[in-house]
């Protein structure tokens, strides 16, 4: 089974989050949202295990129909392929309301 792999530290989970995976949900495609295992801070409000419970209570009814997965994964550096690695690398690019949403902003708010 093949998914479509988003990496973040979705801190916090937001409206532009949600637009970013729907835009593979939307095509009928599986999706992984991996969380980067990044110790807790003032950028980072969420341990990855906070984080995953969070995505999980959001995404159940995808979850449970197994059109979404969340795993923790190691802090990366950086994504790197070879030729013919059998995937796709898509940047999808969202619109002006979208891409106004920030989780820098939101977490301000947070602690306000």
């Amino acid at each position: 089974m093949r998914y479509s792999l988003f990496i973040g530290r979705w801190q916090p989970w937001h409206d532009g989050h949600r637009w970013l995976i729907d835009q593979q949900l939307n095509k009928g495609k599986k999706v992984c949202i991996a969380i980067r295992d990044m110790p807790k801070d003032k950028n980072n409000p969420f341990s990855p295990n906070e984080i995953k419970e969070n995505l999980e209570n959001e995404l159940s009814s995808l979850i449970q129909n197994g059109s979404v997965k969340v795993i923790v994964i190691p802090d990366i550096e950086s994504v790197n392929y070879g030729r013919g690695v059998g995937y796709d690398i898509i940047e999808h690019v969202p619109p002006e309301k979208i891409k106004r949403i920030s989780a820098t902003k939101i977490r301000e708010k947070m602690n306000a």
